[in-house]
């Protein structure tokens, strides 16, 4: 278990026995194959899991009681005895008549009813993964930090990219200066001109973006808040972040690149950071929100000739 991980999720409230899979998707790839043995047994049989001393779920996974005791740790309880009691409450949830879960793997000759059935699955399932895993007390972080902010810069190449443009639409909207940066030389040069009252946000699933790393350090180091929108919490942006902010990690298919999963979890968490931002800047932010709507209004009504 890393260092920075364990940081993430020190000191923290137990999650709830229905975040118990998010976080087990969201937190796996930052596990010890033992601990990921561990973490795929109780969120695939939390009833038999739940039924199981330290020692027989060691011998379960072939792994140790302290591999056991650190994955409960990992996933957010302060022992074994308290994932057992979530193990347990998950699976009096699942018992108590909800549907079976649906798999959302799209097969070349599926129907397009059912491509639209198993998207929309798996979106609703990203986004309640995204929502369960989601540190709030960061996220109010990072919002107050916007809401203060001089400038705000956003980094992302790629799906990220397209994300980052989202954020800063929407925050010019309601007044709040943002550039969106996708050409890693000018998101460095921009980055050098940052300070205190600046935020730098750095947009990555997999955490370890180049391009996006280089202009978060480098706004890190002069002084900049620094935000990490990142699917890999122990990656390598998060080592220049003040705040982070987890999204889920994607479920990838042949038919589904990661890339779709992580857009949808992406999109989520800039939402919540552009409400929060407006809530806090109701005063300023109501009356540019209504000016830019006005603005754009001509634009949006039918032509009355040619």
């Amino acid at each position: 278990m890393t260092q920075d991980v364990k940081e993430i999720f020190a000191g923290g409230v137990p999650p709830a026995p229905a975040a118990l899979a998010a976080k087990v998707r969201t937190l796996a790839p930052s596990m010890t194959r033992s601990m990921q043995r561990v973490a795929e047994a109780v969120a695939g049989d939390p009833a038999g899991c739940a039924a199981l001393t330290v020692t027989g779920l060691a011998e379960l996974t072939g792994t140790s009681e302290a591999t056991v005791v650190r994955t409960a740790r990992l996933l957010g309880y302060p022992g074994y005895r308290d994932l057992r009691l979530a193990l347990a409450g998950l699976a009096a949830q699942q018992q108590s008549g909800r549907a079976p879960a649906v798999t959302a793997d799209i097969a070349v000759d599926d129907p397009i009813a059912d491509v639209v059935a198993k998207l929309a699955y798996d979106e609703q399932q990203t986004l309640a993964d995204t929502a369960a895993a989601l540190d709030t007390a960061q996220l109010g972080a990072a919002v107050a930090a916007i809401a203060a902010a001089r400038r705000v810069d956003i980094y992302g190449v790629g799906a990220s990219g397209l994300v980052a443009q989202d954020l800063v639409q929407k925050l010019m909207r309601i007044g709040v200066m943002a550039h969106a940066h996708s050409d890693p030389h000018l998101a460095v040069t921009g980055a050098v001109q940052l300070r205190a009252k600046d935020v730098a946000i750095a947009i990555t699933h997999s955490g370890s973006t180049g391009d996006v790393i280089e202009p978060l350090r480098v706004a890190f180091e002069h002084g900049a808040t620094t935000v990490a929108v990142t699917g890999r919490p122990s990656g390598p942006v998060t080592q220049y972040a003040d705040h982070v902010l987890t999204t889920s990690a994607a479920r990838e298919s042949e038919l589904r690149p990661a890339a779709m999963s992580s857009r949808t979890s992406q999109l989520l968490v800039v939402d919540c950071l552009f409400v929060g931002v407006a809530q806090r800047t109701y005063e300023t932010a109501a009356p540019a929100l209504s000016a830019s709507y006005e603005a754009l209004a001509h634009r949006h009504s039918p032509r009355t000739g040619r």
